[in-house]
């Protein structure tokens, strides 16, 4: 048996392994562990250049002179890849993994991919939507991983999930991507109204997005609402 296999037993029908899960949580640790190296200074610069900035997204806000940045559409990608905390990228990496690997089989690797950014992306925009104004800087990947899991809900919503996650007791898969709606409301800033709008606004459209797309972009071998796959 191979190591992938033997880390992720999940039956897959049309690839041999999730290549584009496994560089996703790679690159994102990676970003962050760099990002952290660079000091608090340097941190905080790359977080408010690259970060998806509302005002900067709407209002055509000016960020600094000298503030190494990029054009704000590709901010809605780079934003993603950033995260204010080790509790929120482990919280993200670890659906990421568990749930991401049967999408991009029902996708393919390409197609995958886009889904994951461009869920992000309209993750980022909806919130931006919310308060164009709004000059605080959003990062984080949980409109990608929300739209991971609400084309995993299009597919497998009465799947039970064993514990790679939550020990070894199987749950409903809703009940482990509802608890993830709650961890976002906790560790991405506690409760205080913008923390409210970024845990809520964010994945909301990263999910439609997702299950708008698997629905269209899915291998036809794979049909809706009735495959169990753990």
């Amino acid at each position: 048996m191979s190591l992938m296999k033997a880390l992720d037993p999940s039956p897959r029908l049309t690839i041999r392994a999730p290549y584009v899960t496994v560089a996703l949580v790679v690159a994102h640790v990676a970003i962050f562990v760099l990002v952290l190296a660079m000091g608090e200074a340097a941190s905080r610069d790359i977080v408010h250049g690259f970060s998806a900035i509302p005002a900067r997204l709407f209002e055509e806000h000016a960020l600094p002179d000298g503030l190494r940045t990029v054009a704000p559409l590709l901010s809605l990608i780079t934003y993603q890849f950033l995260h204010e905390g080790w509790a929120p990228l482990v919280l993200n990496m670890l659906f990421l993994w568990h749930f991401g690997d049967l999408i991009e089989d029902a996708l393919g690797h390409s197609r995958y991919f886009l889904m994951v950014l461009v869920c992000g992306a309209m993750g980022g925009l909806l919130y931006g939507l919310v308060d164009t104004t709004d000059l605080s800087p959003l990062i984080g990947a949980s409109g990608a991983v929300s739209g991971v899991l609400g084309a995993y809900l299009m597919l497998y919503p009465r799947a039970r999930v064993p514990g790679r996650i939550l020990g070894a007791v199987p749950l409903p898969a809703f009940i482990l991507i509802g608890g993830y709606v709650v961890l976002n409301l906790i560790w991405v800033g506690g409760l205080s109204s913008a923390a409210l709008d970024t845990a809520l606004w964010v994945p909301l459209g990263g999910a439609v997005t997702g299950a708008f797309m698997i629905f269209y972009l899915r291998n036809p071998r794979i049909g809706l609402w009735h495959r169990t796959p753990r």
